[in-house]
């Protein structure tokens, strides 16, 4: 039992951590909350279908590039008509973003139903510590800790990373300073967008698909980042590792799966009420 907590733990961690650093890197920077995250993460599932099973047939590989590139398109033209309009109001971009979520939702109902679809990336099987894994999962472990760790160097030592700090610490000054914020927030939501994709076409090849599925992420990002601390990319990597091993000790002990929801939001109370403003508190890295 040890074991398959262990690696499902890991492998559920990592997946949480890719789909939460797209949540709080946009709410780092810009300020925004956006309630279409969930959205996008489904939407990223369901556009890969169709480009390698429903319509194109394409090379998994190769739809799964063209989905996440199409879905950070997505990401920047929701910022630019929907969020951008409204931005200085907090209340109104998260209406706005819940109302995007919600056409979303009922688009993909009109074009696949409301049944189940399934994705496949990898076929056949490992033994990890004496666990049977599938390929899919394993590359979902993998991709999710590459890209977390090509993020985080991108935001330290990269020119446009050190204007996402900037940014994130003082607004006025980084654009009397010359950095054009409009085109870094549309660059960042880009960014937030195609990792909620990712995770919803790693997720989907796990599991499966259908257009309720964007309200489980969507939870599960606000847990992370407000136990994390939100804007801290350090802290919603440790809250997804958190979050993700909670969910499977669960499972695993009462093999009641309908019980891990419950599971990360009392970890996040928990959390909360020792660190009222998380683990790391707001924007930990991006102000340093």
């Amino acid at each position: 039992m040890i074991e398959n907590l262990i690696v499902f733990g890991a492998i559920t961690g990592a997946v949480y951590a890719l789909l939460a650093l797209g949540f709080t890197l946009i709410y780092g920077v810009a300020d925004v909350i956006n309630l279409s995250h969930g959205a996008l993460y489904m939407l990223g599932a369901y556009v890969f279908y169709s480009f390698a099973s429903e319509y194109l047939q394409l090379d998994p590989l190769v739809a799964l590039i063209l989905a996440v590139i199409l879905v950070g398109f997505v990401g920047v033209i929701t910022y630019r008509i929907v969020i951008h309009p409204v931005i200085e109001d907090v209340v109104a971009v998260m209406v706005a973003t819940l109302g995007v979520a919600l056409i979303f939702q009922q688009l993909l109902r009109l074009n696949f139903g409301g049944s189940d679809i399934s994705v496949n990336l990898l076929s056949g099987s490992r033994d990890i510590l004496g666990v049977t894994v599938t390929n899919n999962a394993l590359l979902a472990f993998a991709v999710s800790l590459i890209l977390i760790a090509v993020l985080w160097i991108f935001i330290k030592k990269s020119r446009i990373g050190g204007a996402m700090r900037a940014v994130a610490q003082d607004r006025e000054a980084s654009m009397l300073m010359g950095i054009n914020t409009e085109r870094l927030y549309m660059l960042t939501m880009a960014i937030s967008a195609s990792f909620a994709a990712l995770a919803g076409i790693l997720v989907a090849s796990m599991q499966v698909a259908n257009p309720n599925m964007w309200t489980a992420p969507l939870s599960l990002s606000f847990a992370i980042v407000i136990l994390g601390g939100l804007g801290s990319i350090k802290g919603s990597l440790l809250g997804a590792f958190i979050i993700g091993y909670a969910e499977k000790a669960v499972t695993l002990w009462t093999g009641m799966a309908y019980l891990e929801g419950a599971a990360s939001l009392v970890v996040m109370v928990l959390i909360l009420l020792l660190r009222p403003a998380g683990l790391f508190g707001k924007r930990f890295e991006l102000e340093r």
